[in-house]
């Protein structure tokens, strides 16, 4: 995120020598995107970042995608993949399930009781939308407190870990992981990086570290997700001195919170497109929130959506709150995900569109995410898929 932050302890000058109060000198790492010509930090470790000792294969488990083929839209349910009883010994790195990806991103859920190991992400960005639950993300930045309703946003490779507040019960984490690297749209922003006034969000609503994380420790194992030749792998790196010794860091590439409660959506006379509630962009996909708001004022307004093929991408709706007016009827609830693929017309229920006429403010809330690059289906989509969304307008089960 292009803005500055400075927390804790930095030299004067970068690239100077920067030494402790008995003069020994910290360990300056650039940590910085798109080859030394994107958004950077400095990082001031009391060790050397690069020492390992030692170096082993970590199994990421069921990672394979079955295309959706034939192709139709399929109605999946979260909340039957973990059972609540269960998540006190689930974390939410290696407890993820994989419900939908291709080459560009992978959608997960899990629901998370136990600390995760340490971990980093080296393909691309993690955002994390936090369907309920409350605790804190340990990071090599500094601590990032999360809850209901938060999208937690993770560069590539910072080292982190999740830490649920277990007297407020488990979290329920929607990770969204990128190939790319996750950012507000262009259009928000200015040619220096400020988010304008037509912005639906700005600076005041993200939440960064507000100080340095040191913790002690040696042969500390970190889980490295990366890519290889057959596609996502992990490695299991053991570090000589514990990840969390920098002492203070500053620039523009951190981890950073924003909640949803903070989007301010864009409402117009007539019923506006899905770019209106864009939140961020990665490489050849988008995510958006769809949130409480009032709804279109022409005297001749329809508030639900029109019909619309997705000629360019799949669409991925996330229900998380309130009452999802055109989808009434169809089955889907809070904790479903719908995927409307690219080449299917989709819209609302039958008598969804009469019923809507006259509504003033629409209740609901869902995370939407496009792709333009088609979806396949993880072991979690085939482990939920209700079997008879794709009938739904119909009124009746055709082949």
């Amino acid at each position: 995120m292009a803005y500055y932050r400075r927390v804790g302890e930095v030299p004067g000058k970068r690239h100077t020598q920067f030494r402790d109060s008995e003069g020994v000198l910290r360990y300056e790492e650039l940590m910085g995107e798109e080859g030394f010509t994107s958004d950077s930090s400095l990082l001031y470790h009391r060790t050397i970042p690069s020492a390992i000792v030692g170096s082993e294969i970590w199994d990421l488990g069921e990672q394979s995608t079955l295309p959706n083929h034939p192709m139709k839209p399929r109605h999946l349910r979260l909340h039957e993949l973990f059972a609540v009883d269960e998540a006190a010994g689930i974390d939410a790195v290696t407890g993820r399930r994989l419900v939908l990806g291709n080459g560009d991103v992978r959608i997960g859920y899990v629901v998370a009781g136990a600390v995760s190991p340490y971990y980093r992400n080296s393909i691309g960005d993690e955002c994390v939308y936090v369907e309920s639950g409350h605790g804190v993300v340990e990071t090599i930045f500094g601590v990032l407190p999360y809850r209901t309703g938060d999208f937690v946003v993770i560069p590539r490779a910072t080292t982190h870990r999740w830490v649920p507040d277990a007297a407020e019960g488990p979290s329920r984490l929607y990770p969204i992981e990128g190939n790319s690297h996750i950012a507000p749209p262009k259009r928000y922003l200015s040619r220096f990086g400020q988010l304008l006034e037509h912005a639906p969000y700005c600076e005041r609503d993200l939440y960064g570290p507000d100080e340095p994380l040191l913790a002690e420790g040696a042969d500390v194992e970190v889980l490295v997700k990366h890519r290889g030749s057959t596609g996502v792998v992990g490695t299991r790196f053991t570090y000589a001195d514990h990840p969390f010794d920098v002492v203070g860091w500053d620039g523009c590439l951190y981890p950073y919170t924003f909640n949803v409660e903070d989007f301010m959506p864009i409402t117009g006379k007539v019923h506006q497109p899905p770019p209106v509630h864009q939140v961020f962009e990665g490489d050849n996909f988008v995510v958006c929130a769809f949130v409480p708001r009032k709804v279109d004022y022409h005297p001749l307004s329809i508030p639900v959506p029109y019909y619309h093929s997705n000629v360019d991408s799949d669409e991925v709706m996330f229900y998380v709150g309130g009452d999802y007016a055109a989808r009434k009827g169809s089955g889907i609830g809070i904790g479903s995900v719908s995927l409307h693929p690219g080449g299917h017309a989709h819209g609302p229920q039958p008598g969804a569109m009469e019923a809507s006429i006259g509504v003033q403010q629409v209740d609901e809330l869902a995370v939407m995410v496009d792709t333009f690059r088609p979806l396949e289906l993880g072991e979690a989509a085939t482990a939920s898929d209700d079997g008879v969304y794709a009938w739904v307008w119909a009124g009746r089960k055709i082949r």
